[in-house]
């Protein structure tokens, strides 16, 4: 009996140290993942992130979250840039939203979004895809506007 109280102990401790290794939600399971790097001045910061990549992820994106570990974050990709126009509806945590260029460069900052909000949150000039990561995290890591994204979505030749 004693052995088994400890195998269940030590299953329970490395459970933990797998769930803490990397964050999977199943509202995201069937999202690709990826990784990209945020480049300011001559830091450069990698993160874990989920591409919304069709319509129908672009439309869920990080809805019913309760949480957005440091690290993680989704990126939009657009197929075409335009304007983008976003909301936080059924959105529980604040985001900060990057808009990017098709140069890979940000061209804006939302910071703090408000969960649950049906308020338009514009990128305000046409971008080629959008990134959301854990509100604080663009002030933490000193982002700034001509700041670089490096992801193999974005033409960092123009």
């Amino acid at each position: 009996m004693r052995h088994t109280n400890t195998f269940a102990a030590l299953a329970l401790v490395f459970s933990g140290f797998a769930l803490a290794a990397g964050f999977a939600p199943a509202q995201l399971r069937d999202f690709p993942q990826d990784q990209l790097v945020l480049q300011h001045a001559d830091t450069r910061v990698s993160l874990q992130i989920w591409l919304a990549d069709t319509d129908a992820r672009q439309s869920q994106g990080l809805m019913f979250l309760t949480e957005l570990p440091q690290g993680y974050g989704m990126l939009f990709p657009l197929t075409e840039p335009r304007v983008m126009n976003m909301w936080m509806k059924n959105t529980y945590v604040s985001l900060d939203m990057v808009f990017i260029g098709i140069d890979g460069k940000i061209v804006r900052i939302a910071a703090d979004t408000v969960p649950q909000s049906t308020d338009i949150v514009s990128s305000g000039s046409v971008v080629a895809g959008v990134l959301e990561i854990r509100a604080g995290d663009s002030k933490r890591l000193g982002l700034k506007v001509g700041d670089k994204v490096l992801h193999r979505h974005f033409n960092t030749a123009r």
